[in-house]
């Protein structure tokens, strides 16, 4: 018996599939990012400068060239040209360059803003996380909080009869209740979710103070920082006022009795740029601890 011999076709080979290369998407241009950016940076500023020339125009048009009383934007580079161009010199004492006296303002701004968010933040963490504490304390601070700070100036220089420290307590009893309130507000908002998980993994006090408690109010104490470190620089320029020495509420006040009203609307210029500056300042540095959720 016998088998027909199999035959076999010889295969054809296969053209393999042709892939395409990857079209790369076209990369903006370094021109186009610039303009991009130059566009932002126009947008935010140009409005407010507009807005500005206006409100200069306006003052100018409505107070004109007769000096008597405000003057004039005219008439405040003409009498306070030197103050404008040259903030840094110092002829020793109290006469001294804008730069000069609002250093000094900040100096003492830092220290007592320091000593309040410290004490704040922990006054705050201990009101929200303890009920006792939250039913003893915050009746009496939700009434001292509405003591106007210059209230607080004879309290002070009776008690410390010197001109700095009373400054720095001023500064350090009107900043600190808006940190208090927003820290307390901020551990009772932690999630129970948080909590629950402390509780699984049996963290101890410190371990949920950094791990759990600081992440989670961190959005709420900057916050409160914002606000508090606005309060203490409309205290200190107060208080300033009344105390003397070198700074910038010290400043306004002698150039009032001078009645250089012009000398004290470039002083005014700078305390708002200097509490924009600060309010800036605190906003970034909680924008950058809490990873972009302080609102900026």
């Amino acid at each position: 018996m016998t088998f027909p011999k199999p035959s076999f076709t010889p295969a054809e080979p296969v053209a393999a599939p042709v892939i395409a290369p990857p079209v790369a998407e076209p990369r903006a241009s370094r021109g186009s990012e610039i303009v991009r950016r130059a566009g932002a940076t126009a947008a935010a500023v140009v409005p407010p400068l507009l807005t500005l020339l206006a409100i200069l125009g306006l003052w100018q048009a409505a107070i004109g060239d007769s000096y008597g009383g405000l003057p004039s934007p005219v008439q405040v580079w003409t009498d306070s040209k030197d103050l404008i161009l040259n903030p840094f010199f110092d002829h020793g004492g109290v006469d001294k360059g804008l730069f000069w006296h609002v250093l000094t303002s900040l100096k003492r701004v830092g220290v007592g803003f320091s000593i309040s968010a410290i004490c704040g933040v922990m006054l705050g963490v201990l009101i929200g996380s303890n009920r006792w504490a939250h039913r003893g304390l915050d009746p009496i601070f939700q009434v001292l909080r509405t003591v106007p700070p210059l209230a607080w100036l004879p309290i002070s220089l009776a008690a410390f009869r010197e001109a700095q420290p009373s400054a720095l307590f001023v500064i350090f009893i009107t900043s600190i209740w808006p940190i208090i309130i927003n820290t307390a507000v901020g551990v009772r908002n932690i999630p129970t979710d948080y909590v629950n998980v402390a509780k699984v993994l049996r963290l101890s006090p410190i371990e949920y103070f950094f791990k759990i408690l600081l992440p989670a109010t961190t959005p709420y104490i900057f916050t409160g920082l914002r606000i508090g470190i606005g309060m203490s620089w409309l205290a200190i320029v107060a208080s300033e006022m009344l105390l003397g020495g070198v700074g910038v509420g010290f400043f306004i006040w002698d150039q009032y009795n001078a009645s250089r009203i012009s000398d004290i609307i470039v002083a005014l210029a700078w305390v708002g740029l200097t509490g924009f500056f600060l309010d800036r300042l605190v906003a970034l540095l909680g924008h950058v601890i809490s990873r972009g959720n302080a609102a900026s």
